[in-house]
């Protein structure tokens, strides 16, 4: 992992991973947003800033993370993620939503309202 990997990331978005999945998005009291990222990603770059801005801004009321899906094929596969980024909603441990590609914040949000 060289400073490729750093793009993708978005400050203030926790990782999550096939081993801490369950704990921190299905046992989750918030709903969550799940990103599911790649480094090769040009789309998932654009996303990195409006996925900061959501968590800062929408922290108390959904959490926001990131998953990478070459280092967690398990959880990729389990849900039947083929594109990035891919978006799944998970409240009560189940996907309630999910949503492919990258898309500004307003949309998002607007996406999202139902959950919030």
């Amino acid at each position: 992992m060289g400073k490729a990997g750093a793009v993708t990331k978005a400050a203030g978005v926790p990782e999550v991973g096939d081993a801490d999945f369950d704990k921190e998005v299905l046992a989750s009291e918030l709903p969550v947003l799940v990103e599911f990222t790649a480094d090769w990603c040009p789309p998932c770059r654009q996303m990195a800033p409006v996925l900061s801005a959501l968590a800062a801004e929408e922290g108390e009321r959904l959490k926001v993370v990131q998953l990478d899906v070459d280092h967690n094929p398990e959880t990729t596969n389990a849900y039947k993620v083929l594109s990035m980024p891919t978006f799944m909603v998970f409240q009560g441990g189940e996907p309630v939503k999910s949503m492919v590609g990258a898309r500004p914040k307003r949309r998002l949000l607007e996406e999202l309202a139902d959950v919030l």
